[in-house]
Parts: structure tokens; C-alpha cells; sequence
């Protein structure tokens, strides 16, 4: 027992050794140790807008070389690539658990040819006196799942509906051509005609708006059921791949955003420019009003 409980407080070089699979096979391993970087990420509310230090750990067991070695870069694997995916995913979007970021870096570190195991500590080191962490361990086979969410993602058609398109009595056509079109449909609407709530705090004010026009997304579902109000980037990728037609509720990724857009959730059809942007969709269109002014492909499109 003493013996298990020093190696669950050990380096994850120990846990590694410790941990040799039965039939004995021996892989090398690098390691990155205390490496510290400051990141928003956390679920409470006071974590959010404050930066924290959190501390990684990192060993990889990674496949010996079949052959000599010759003093070449490009036949091991760089400590590089390690601290590479750990940025990569801080810079991704804004996460509230450490479990999410430990196991992205793993299943990134594991798209490596060379890389057979790794083992990944992610500890918080400003929530208390000591340090408030998370410990994974994931193998080379059941990373399958990582190169599928890796693999480039579609490029969906962002439609901005206008209350004046909700309201339409040809609403249904109109949706029947756009997901009769070769792209996934994501469809973006703003807050209802009634005011919002106003308040005299600028944060109060922008969690408000962004739930009007979630409320409004609801009123769009509730037109057709072929609409589905989605949330998350996850939600959003497996609808994208599935032919799920999506009605995007802005709060999660908004608030999760590593830079937060520069469009006020006040102002919806720029954060619906913003959003197609961060989809990297193909076009934006407008239904029933003037498309912005982006860096995507746009149209316009007036209601009979």
C-alpha cells in the first residue's frame, strides 16, 4: 500500500516505469517536466476572465529505433511536439476542466507515429496552498477516436435569419433550399423585438444578451422541428457530419472563446460574422436583410 500511494504522488516517469506492461516491452521516453503557463480555464465564475498558472508533466513512451540513430532531429521525436500540443490545445478555445485538456494533449501527443504511451499531470497552482491537479494515462490504439476529431472539419453555410424570416409564413421553403445546398446549414438568428433586460454591469449585460438570443433560438425550433438549438462546438461537428440542420445558441462559445470577439452579442448579425468565421464556413448569408461587411463569401437574400 505505501508503495502505491508514493507512486500516485510520483513523477509521471515513475508511474511510467512502474507500470511496464507484463509481458516486459521496453519503450524509451522523454519527458517534459514543470513546464507553467498561464491560461483562463476553470468552471466557476470567478475563474472566468482571471488567468491562472498551471504546471504539466509529460512522459511519452515512443517505439525504440529500428537503426542507429545518426545525430538526426527527424528520427526521434522533438520535445517540441510535446509543449506544440500543449499550446495547440490551450489555444483551441477556453475549457472549464483540467480532464478535458489532459486528455486532448494525450490524444494529440498520440497522433505522433513514434509516440506508444503517454502519461499527462495537469496541476492548478493558484486555487489554494497546494496544487489541485489531474493525472491521465492513455496507449497508442485507442486513439482512433482523436485522429477522427482531429480530421479537417466541414465547412457549413452560415444562414442569419432576421425576425422578419422567422416570422414568414414561407419560412419552411426557405429552409428547404438552403438544406437542399451542398454545405451543412447552421442557421444564427438575434434577440427577439421586445428589449432585453438592461443592466448597469457590462458582464450582467453581455450573459443577457447572448440569452436573448437564445431565446429567439428557441422560437426558431419551435417554428420547424428540423431545427436543432446547439450550443457546442462538439454538438456542432457531429450535426455538421450527420446533416443535422443547427440553430446556434451563442453562450458557450462566446463566453469560451480564447479571444473574445470584438462583435458585442448587442450587435448579432457581427457576431454572426465572427461565428462564421471561427467555423471557417463557406459562405454567410442574410435572409431578409444587408449582409455585413467579413472576410467571407456573402449574400443577401429578401423575403417575397
Amino acid at each position: 500500500m505505501s508503495s502505491d500511494i508514493r507512486l500516485a504522488f510520483a513523477h509521471p516517469a515513475e508511474r511510467a516505469e512502474a507500470t511496464v506492461p507484463a509481458e516486459g516491452a521496453l519503450n524509451d521516453r522523454i519527458s517534459l517536466r514543470d513546464y507553467v503557463t498561464e491560461v483562463e480555464i476553470g468552471a466557476f465564475q470567478a475563474e472566468r476572465g482571471t488567468m491562472q498558472h498551471i504546471k504539466f508533466n509529460v512522459v511519452v513512451e515512443v517505439a525504440p529505433l529500428s537503426g542507429p540513430i545518426d545525430d538526426d532531429v527527424d528520427r526521434i521525436l522533438s520535445y517540441d511536439r510535446v509543449t506544440e500540443a500543449i499550446q495547440y490545445e490551450l489555444g483551441a478555445e477556453r475549457l472549464n476542466l483540467l480532464e478535458t485538456l489532459a486528455e486532448r494533449v494525450a490524444e494529440r501527443i498520440l497522433l505522433e507515429p513514434q509516440a506508444q504511451r503517454v502519461f499527462v499531470r495537469i496541476e492548478k497552482l493558484d486555487r489554494g496552498p497546494g496544487a489541485l491537479g489531474v493525472e491521465i494515462a492513455r496507449e497508442r490504439g485507442k486513439e482512433a477516436a482523436a485522429a477522427q476529431s482531429h480530421e479537417e472539419a466541414p465547412h457549413p453555410r452560415i444562414v442569419y435569419l432576421t425576425n422578419a424570416a422567422i416570422a414568414d409564413a414561407g419560412l419552411s421553403g426557405w429552409i428547404d433550399d438552403f438544406a437542399a445546398r451542398d454545405a451543412p446549414l447552421i442557421f444564427c438568428v438575434g434577440p427577439a423585438d421586445t428589449p432585453a433586460p438592461q443592466s448597469g454591469a457590462a458582464l450582467a449585460q453581455r450573459r443577457i444578451d447572448l440569452l436573448a438570443i437564445e431565446q429567439n433560438a428557441w422560437v426558431l425550433a419551435g417554428r420547424d422541428r428540423r431545427c436543432v438549438v446547439t450550443g457546442t462546438r462538439t454538438e456542432l461537428d457531429w450535426a455538421m457530419k450527420n446533416g443535422q440542420i443547427c440553430v446556434w445558441a451563442p453562450s458557450k462559445i462566446v463566453l469560451d472563446a480564447v479571444e473574445s470577439p470584438s462583435a458585442s452579442p448587442s450587435d448579432a448579425l457581427a457576431l454572426a460574422a465572427w461565428f462564421a468565421t471561427e467555423m471557417q464556413a463557406e459562405e454567410l448569408c442574410v435572409l431578409g436583410g444587408d449582409a455585413p461587411d467579413c472576410d467571407l463569401p456573402t449574400q443577401s437574400y429578401a423575403l417575397a
